[in-house]
């Protein structure tokens, strides 16, 4: 079967504006959708594409619909909206950082209708979105992932196909631990370092001039914490729903986790200091009033 080209992208935030703008500068058909009033009709004067203002509708005239949504309920919500347009070979690409179960569940109610579910999660943050970088991590069934891969390759330049469906939010939930691991330890690590006369800003470069190197000693430490700005783009509240995921997969699979648990538990705990709407970098600040230290170069 060809490419699809009429795409219905509901979710256009911080990262479902660019890479909706993506596939619109790929010449992709696109119509738009979300939640925040105005926001929609603002994408489309500024990036093209159509106002989906039905969302049944919308559906019924894609081909692929693509949600990019904060969670998995979200997800639940739209696709419940949308579901009475969706017709036999449409396919649901779930772009969300969801949970895979609340995703094969979606899956399995629209499977009667004749219609693909596939999970794409993305990393790479709005920077990579915008330029068209993003890695993305796909799961589902490899006939509908072969038929889409254009649009994908419009919205990032690495896809992995992880596995079956679920698996590609399974992974970005686990890259996130990773990420949120190496984050805690870094901070950590300058904090004592500070503590003991060497300058935080020195500390960040021998790190990545050694094997201490991270993603985040390399693009979070001085640009957001040292800096004191706290505005990477990318939400706390988000960050401990990932690390939430990664814990139910690993609990799931009987695999104890008791250094994610400790992630998670540090990661709520600043969610639970600093209140909601603040971002992941800001995580930071748990560990200096853990440590009664602020850092600064």
């Amino acid at each position: 079967m060809s490419t699809p080209r009429k795409v219905l992208f509901v979710g256009i935030g911080n990262m479902g504006w660019p890479m909706a703008a993506r596939l619109i500068g790929a010449g992709f058909e696109v119509s738009v959708n979300d939640a925040v009033a105005g926001r929609a009709a603002d994408f489309v004067r500024q990036a093209g594409g159509v106002e989906a203002v039905d969302l049944a509708a919308a559906a019924a005239a894609a081909e692929v619909v693509i949600t990019m949504l904060p969670t998995s309920r979200h997800v639940g919500d739209a696709v419940a909206a949308l579901r009475a347009g969706l017709q036999r070979d449409h396919i649901v690409i779930d772009m969300s950082s969801g949970a895979p179960a609340a995703t094969q569940a979606i899956a399995a109610d629209l499977a009667p209708l004749g219609v693909v579910v596939l999970d794409a999660p993305v990393s790479g943050g709005v920077p990579r979105a915008v330029t068209g970088e993003l890695a993305i991590m796909a799961g589902g069934e490899a006939a509908a992932l072969d038929r889409v891969e254009p649009l994908l390759r419009a919205m990032g330049t690495t896809i992995h196909r992880i596995g079956g469906l679920g698996s590609g939010q399974a992974m970005k939930a686990l890259n996130n631990l990773v990420s949120a691991g190496g984050f805690l330890i870094g901070i950590e690590a300058l904090l004592i370092g500070q503590q003991f006369g060497i300058d935080p800003g020195l500390m960040t470069d021998v790190l990545n001039a050694s094997t201490g190197m991270n993603n985040s000693t390399q693009k979070k430490f001085r640009q957001f914490v040292l800096s004191r700005k706290f505005d990477s783009g990318f939400g706390l509240d988000l960050m401990v729903k990932d690390l939430t995921i990664a814990l139910d997969v690993a609990r799931a699979n009987g695999v104890a986790a008791p250094f994610a648990n400790l992630c998670r538990e540090l990661s709520a705990s600043a969610q639970g200091l600093l209140g909601p709407g603040q971002d992941h970098t800001a995580l930071a600040k748990l560990s200096e009033a853990l440590a009664g230290v602020e850092l600064g170069e």
